[in-house]
């Protein structure tokens, strides 16, 4: 959430000026994207995996449709895309050690490809892609508004964006276990694997610091998606945000 003064932003549970969050969310990125995918499976104890699955079993691809998958990180969600059907991906990030441990792992795909680019300023013509993703990446960018404006630009007319992250629990003795976990495990697992328990730190308070499902999917409105909705997967642990533009 941006601050009232504008020129300040939520980093975590910290303020900072908003010309600085990019770089400290690239450290954070640079210093586990060896180890990303691999804390992905310990700390949501697998089930990230279904989440995926849930996006693209819910965004449907075709033969004819093209991805975007912006802040795509390591490749996950760009690779289901392809293994259920889709034409081609591109995978947008604009963090490169992140793109690197992509590459590395999908090198040998033939219809994949990589750019390192903001989501704020996405280097493709308007009304390029099919279809756009995002999974766990918009808490993590600095203009928000900016990014779901520049995804909503590169889609075709008839194109369809799902946004997977992670949301507001709505159980309240899931909450309380959920907190525990986050706040008191996950950046002791960082530590152990990583080596950098401040990043963890930083990834759960962000978390907390994220838009509601309703204040996201106003956003979505905002910026011009139609037929917006929203589904909570694992009592809103994460919820899945979708909008097409007409």
């Amino acid at each position: 959430m941006v601050d009232k003064n504008q020129n300040i932003v939520d980093f975590g549970y910290k303020s900072v000026k908003k010309s600085d969050k990019q770089k400290l969310v690239n450290n954070v990125f640079n210093s586990v994207a060896s180890e990303y995918d691999f804390m992905n499976d310990i700390t949501s104890l697998g089930i990230h995996r279904s989440w995926k699955n849930d996006l693209i079993s819910w965004l449907a691809p075709q033969k004819n449709q093209n991805l975007a998958d912006i802040a795509g990180g390591t490749g996950d969600i760009a690779l289901k895309f392809l293994n259920a059907g889709g034409n081609s991906a591109r995978i947008f990030d604009i963090n490169e050690a992140m793109i690197q441990v992509s590459k590395q792992k999908y090198r040998n795909i033939h219809n994949l490809e990589w750019t390192i680019a903001s989501a704020e300023d996405i280097p493709v013509s308007d009304n390029s892609f099919e279809r756009a993703t995002m999974s766990f990446g918009l808490r993590n960018i600095t203009d928000r508004k900016k990014s779901l404006q520049e995804i909503y630009r590169i889609l075709k007319p008839g194109g369809r964006f799902i946004c997977l992250e992670f949301s507001h629990v709505e159980n309240v003795f899931l909450k309380k276990l959920y907190d525990l976990w986050s706040f008191k495990i996950m950046p002791l697992i960082g530590d152990k694997v990583t080596g950098n328990k401040e990043a963890y730190t930083y990834l759960v308070e962000s978390i907390r610091k994220f838009p509601s499902q309703a204040e996201l999917s106003q956003m979505f409105s905002e910026v011009g998606f139609s037929r917006v909705k929203c589904r909570n997967l694992s009592n809103g642990i994460v919820a899945l945000h979708s909008g097409w533009k007409i």
